[in-house]
């Protein structure tokens, strides 16, 4: 009986963990990165025929409410695929890796990432998504937006 108890309580709290929407990041890794200087960084000209990231929701033109659905596009070029599992995401400007935090709630498929619900805290955010194609060649996308 404890056993069939125990199972019903550790059930409900999966499913209630799993409900939530994603905490993208933490208030405190929000200011930081807000407060630092800005890394340098290169310019660099796209590969030729290189993946292709679309930001498909949220739309970034326009302040962003939290939690939001996130939903990313990815193109390649005849002749290549998409790797998934070399799908990237980091943070402001010390560049946190938070794939993991993403992996942890969906999916990335040779087609895009679908997350239903990101929290990020009110404040200004920028990420870095990077995705490879079966020939190695690296497509990047910096999106950078405001949540009210």
């Amino acid at each position: 009986m404890k056993k069939i108890i125990f199972s019903c309580i550790a059930s409900f709290a999966f499913l209630t963990h799993a409900a939530q929407p994603l905490m993208l990041v933490t208030v405190d890794e929000m200011i930081e990165s807000n407060k630092a200087p800005p890394l340098f960084t290169a310019k660099a000209i796209p590969e030729k025929d290189a993946p292709v990231i679309q930001i498909i929701n949220p739309k970034i033109a326009s302040t962003v409410s939290s939690p939001t659905p996130v939903e990313i596009k990815f193109q390649s070029a005849d002749q290549s695929t998409v790797k998934p599992e070399s799908f990237k995401v980091l943070y402001g400007t010390f560049q946190i890796d938070i794939t993991k935090r993403i992996l942890n709630v969906t999916k990335v498929t040779s087609d895009g990432v679908l997350v239903q619900a990101a929290n990020l805290p009110a404040g200004k955010h920028k990420l870095i998504l990077n995705i490879e194609d079966s020939q190695g060649r690296s497509g990047s996308q910096v999106v950078e937006f405001e949540v009210k």
